[in-house]
C-alpha cells in the first residue's frame, strides 16, 4: 500500500510540469489597449479605446510610417462593460486594457457622475489600477484621445509622461490612480480631485497623421488644471493658484517655481525643492479651527532687480516677503472654495476625524457646509539654500 502511495505521489509531481496555461492569451490575438475614454450620449455609454498598431511603434522601424501608430475603437451601450465587449463586431482582436496608461473621462459624464462608470474597471481583473485618470475639459473623452502627438508615437503615452513630468516640475497639476479616486470618493472628510485635459488648436486636423509631421501641430493635447468633484460629481474647475494650493496644503508638491518680488521692486523667481505641510486641528468653543504650517526649502532661480544676495539681510528679507506673498495667496485661495464649491478638497475633515473622532461625530453631518466656514490659519517658513553658480546678477553691470 505504500509502495502504491509513493508511486501515486511521483506520478502526481511529475504531471505538474505538463501543465499548460489554461487561461493564456496570444499577443497576435489582443488589441493592446492604451487609453480608455468614457462619454455619455443620452442614457447610453460610448467607450473609446486606443489601440497600439503593433507594426508601427516597432522599434525596428526608423522615421514616420504610413499608418498611424494608434487606431481608435468606439461603442456604445448602456453599460461600460457591455460597450468594451461590442467593440469585437468593429475590432479583429479582443480589447484588452492590462496595460492601460490614461482613463479619460469626458466632462459631461464626470458632471453627472463618474461611480457607475468607475465600478467595471475597480472589479475587472484584467486591469492594473496604476493607470492615471483624467477628465476631458470642455470637450469629450473621444476627442482627446483622436488627436495625435508628436513626441511620443502613442497618445496616451504622451499624456502619462506629460502628467508625470508637470506634477514633479510644477506642481499645479496631481497625478490620479484609479485606486486613489476610490479611495478619495468613499473617505469621509475628503473630497477628491481630478487632472483636466485640454485640446488646443484644430480639433479635426489633430486627428489626422500629418499634425505628428508638423513642427507646430495643428491640434496639441495640454494638462490643465484641477477638477473639483462633491462625491462622485465635477462640480467646477481650480485655477493655476488654487491648484497650487492644493498640491502644498495636501503634501503632493514635488518641485515648483515661484515669482516673489524683490525688496526694493521688481521681479525674482524661488525655485521650490521640497515643501511640507503639518496640519493641526485646534478646538475652540466647541467649533475646530485648522493650522497649517508650512516648511519649505529652495534656491534662488532668476533675478530680475537690484539686489545684493552676498548679504544675508537681503536673502532674510526675500523670505520674509515669500512666506507673507505665500500666506496671503494660500489664504485668498482657501477662501475662494469654501465659498464657491463648499468641498471639502483639502482634507481638513479627515484629519478632524483622525485627531478627534469625538468631536468628528457631531461634525460629519452637513460636513461640506461647516468646512464652507472653518477658519483656516497658515504659517509659511520657507528658505533660502543656494543663489545658485553666480552671486549678483550681472544684468546690474548692464545696465
Amino acid at each position: 500500500m505504500k509502495r502504491l502511495i509513493s508511486c501515486l505521489l511521483i506520478l502526481s509531481i511529475s504531471l505538474i510540469p505538463l501543465a499548460g496555461c489554461w487561461d493564456r492569451k496570444e499577443l497576435n490575438e489582443l488589441a493592446l489597449t492604451m487609453g480608455l475614454g468614457i462619454d455619455k450620449v443620452g442614457n447610453k455609454y460610448v467607450v473609446t479605446a486606443q489601440v497600439v498598431n503593433p507594426g508601427e511603434v516597432s522599434s525596428q522601424k526608423g522615421g514616420a510610417g504610413s499608418r498611424a501608430p494608434v487606431i481608435t475603437f468606439e461603442s456604445k451601450d448602456q453599460t461600460v462593460y457591455e460597450a468594451i465587449r461590442k467593440m469585437t463586431k468593429e475590432s479583429p482582436r479582443k480589447i484588452y486594457a492590462s496595460h492601460l496608461r490614461i482613463l479619460v473621462i469626458g466632462e459631461s459624464v464626470a458632471r453627472e457622475g463618474i461611480g457607475r462608470a468607475l465600478d467595471l474597471l475597480s472589479r475587472n481583473q484584467e486591469l492594473r489600477t496604476d493607470f492615471y485618470v483624467l477628465i476631458a475639459k470642455g470637450t469629450t473623452a473621444k476627442k482627446v484621445l483622436n488627436v495625435t502627438s508628436s513626441l511620443e508615437k502613442i497618445p496616451s503615452n504622451n499624456m502619462f509622461y506629460a502628467l508625470k513630468t508637470s506634477e514633479k516640475a510644477w506642481s499645479a497639476t496631481r497625478t490620479v490612480t484609479l485606486d486613489e479616486l476610490i479611495n478619495e470618493l468613499v473617505t469621509p472628510g475628503k473630497e477628491p480631485v481630478v487632472t483636466g485635459v485640454v485640446i488646443k488648436g484644430d480639433k479635426e486636423k489633430g486627428k489626422k497623421l500629418e499634425n505628428i509631421m508638423k513642427t507646430n501641430p495643428d491640434a496639441a493635447l495640454f494638462i490643465t488644471h484641477l477638477g473639483v468633484f462633491k462625491k462622485d460629481k465635477l462640480i467646477g474647475w481650480l485655477n493655476q493658484v488654487q491648484s497650487k494650493a492644493y498640491d502644498v496644503i495636501t503634501n503632493k508638491e514635488k518641485t515648483s517655481a515661484v515669482g516673489v518680488p524683490c525688496p526694493k521692486g521688481g521681479w525674482s523667481v524661488y525655485e521650490l525643492l521640497r515643501s511640507n505641510t503639518k496640519t493641526k486641528v485646534k478646538m475652540k468653543k466647541g467649533k475646530p479651527e485648522i493650522h497649517l504650517n508650512i516648511t519649505a526649502e529652495g534656491n534662488v532661480g532668476e533675478v530680475e532687480c537690484q539686489m545684493d544676495l552676498m548679504k544675508t539681510s537681503t536673502i532674510r528679507q526675500w523670505e520674509k516677503n515669500f512666506n507673507q506673498q505665500t500666506e496671503t495667496i494660500f489664504t485668498k485661495a482657501i477662501k475662494e472654495v469654501q465659498k464657491k464649491y463648499k468641498a471639502d478638497i483639502f482634507g481638513f475633515g479627515e484629519t478632524i476625524h483622525r485627531e478627534n473622532p469625538k468631536a468628528w461625530k457631531t461634525l460629519r453631518k452637513n460636513w461640506n457646509d461647516r468646512f464652507a466656514d472653518l477658519p483656516v490659519h497658515i504659517k509659511v517658513d520657507a528658505k533660502v539654500r543656494r543663489v545658485g553658480t553666480i552671486g549678483n546678477s550681472f544684468l546690474e553691470k548692464v545696465k
